[in-house]
């Protein structure tokens, strides 16, 4: 595979990742991962809270589904400028910057009075939120050596697994125990800590540019990418009118404003490309989308966008299964999705030596048959299915998964010239933020339209909601068949594949 562009950067120049990792290296990844988990777990706590907010601040679900959607829509206008801030300021200003905010949005989400400022306390988290991950990745790139990444990149899949698995169930416990304020009180201590020891333990990696930011990219970019996100984050609720007049009206209102904003996000994404393959001649482009050179990186990530897609669709449908279909409550419902998050997270270290020892093959070919065989056999899931069965599936999918992720988040970054790492690292957390939005946004848009067509058939209201998931899980385990076929053109990048072998 050809190499990216050798011009020489006239801005900060990320040298390559040394030899060993130090003991000042290791401290700052550690933080920024204890960081990064308390950001996944609050953003993963919100949605079962929705019901008790709806009653307390005595707001319409459309209203409270706004909690969750502005969380999106900040962390996909916010990601795609990471690129730039990290090469522009410092690691240490980055992380101080990101953690008080997330601290902030979460003191004032803790004090909310009401539904407007809590919305806003959920925007300024987000703001924080979004610059972790991209910094992690960035850092992981920078900081270890090449033939060890994919044991980091493990030890991320820990964070990115564990998290989501503690919160909906950590969320259920403090709903029915003290309230949905100390959701943001329980998280708030462990966000100080991690500030007050990472302004004292990180410090600066790397060099950092002088460039200025471009404005233009930054209202193209919030336009493109928010308009996306917004789009299809309104693309799931559809297909509700039938039950009148008012209901029709705001359907079309709906439909209307998601159509408009998808035109917008398109158009200001095309015109945010053409912009910053202008200003790439000169090293001044918010996103460098130079990185798309390396064919294994654009595999990468297409890979990764197809499995977050059928991922974030799959683990919104579940919940709704568990709930909609076989009446469990929502502390339960997290209960059951804890095995498969667990199986996930404890299996990243081991699936980052493989990766490190025996590169990409040996770990995506099981893993995309294993999330494609999983997802066949959710389709099978009724208002009769054996709860063990729907367990047993869900840790295997999940098994599968971390299989695929570790090896794409390694193989992709370490495909490109060190340079481009905070390119790289903020172009797949935009995709992912994306997918992700699309994912949930398809297999719900499925799920209730067959719903309503099946309910209004004649079928009883769990019978049709039951069939409204087997469709959107089709339609899941057909997209996942392309995972099979990527699995096969992915490598290892040969700088790893020259590296020496790890030590352990």
């Amino acid at each position: 595979m050809a190499a990216i562009d050798t011009t020489p950067d006239t801005g900060n120049i990320r040298t390559p990742a040394p030899a060993t990792l130090s003991a000042e290296g290791s401290r700052v990844i550690w933080v920024l991962l204890s960081a990064a988990f308390v950001a996944i777990l609050n953003e993963t706590t919100m949605g079962i809270a929705i019901p008790q907010l709806i009653l307390t601040l005595g707001i319409t679900a459309v209203a409270a589904q706004w909690l969750t959607t502005a969380f999106m829509l900040t962390m996909a206008v916010v990601i795609p400028i990471t690129g730039f801030l990290i090469r522009r300021f410092s690691t240490r200003a980055m992380f101080v910057s990101a953690m008080t905010l997330f601290s902030a949005g979460t003191l004032v989400a803790f004090l909310a009075p009401g539904f407007e400022v809590l919305l806003a306390a959920r925007v300024v988290q987000a703001s924080g939120t979004a610059i972790l991950m991209p910094l992690l990745m960035t850092t992981i790139m920078t900081v270890v050596p090449a033939h060890s990444r994919g044991a980091m990149m493990g030890r991320v899949s820990v964070v990115i697994a564990l998290a989501p698995a503690i919160g909906p169930s950590l969320s259920g416990l403090i709903l029915q125990t003290a309230g949905w304020r100390w959701i943001f009180g329980a998280i708030l201590p462990i966000a100080l800590v991690a500030l007050f020891v990472g302004a004292k333990w990180i410090h600066n990696l790397g060099e950092n540019t002088h460039a200025r930011i471009d404005i233009l990219s930054v209202i193209l970019s919030a336009l493109g990418f928010g308009g996306l996100v917004y789009g299809l984050s309104q693309l799931g609720g559809g297909g509700h009118g039938a039950g009148g007049g008012d209901a029709a009206a705001a359907d079309a209102i709906a439909s209307t404003s998601l159509i408009i904003a998808l035109v917008v996000g398109v158009i200001s994404l095309g015109f945010f490309v053409w912009r910053q393959l202008v200003l790439q001649r000169t090293d001044e482009a918010l996103l460098d989308l130079r990185v798309f050179t390396s064919a294994n990186f654009s595999l990468a990530l297409g890979q990764m966008v197809v499995i977050s897609l059928v991922f974030f669709g799959a683990i919104t449908l579940l919940p709704l299964y568990l709930q909609q279909v076989l009446a469990l409550d929502p502390l339960i419902s997290g209960l059951v999705l804890l095995p498969g998050a667990l199986a996930m997270g404890f299996a990243g270290p081991v699936i980052g030596r493989i990766y490190d020892r025996a590169g990409t093959r040996v770990l995506l070919v099981p893993g995309a048959v294993l999330t494609s065989g999983m997802l066949w056999l959710s389709t099978t899931y009724d208002q009769h299915t054996p709860l063990w069965l729907v367990i047993s599936v869900h840790t295997v999918l999940s098994i599968g998964l971390a299989l695929s992720f570790t090896p794409l988040f390694t193989a992709s970054l370490g495909s490109l010239q060190p340079r481009y790492y905070s390119y790289g690292s903020a172009i797949v957390s935009t995709a992912q933020q994306v997918a992700g939005a699309a994912g949930i946004a398809l297999m719900i848009g499925i799920m209730s339209s067959v719903a309503a067509g099946t309910g209004a058939a004649g079928a009883d209201a769990i019978a049709a909601e039951a069939q409204g998931i087997h469709s959107a899980f089709l339609v899941g385990a057909i997209l996942s068949l392309l995972t099979i076929v990527g699995a096969f053109l992915i490598r290892k990048p040969a700088d790893d594949l020259d590296a020496p072998p790890p030590v352990h």
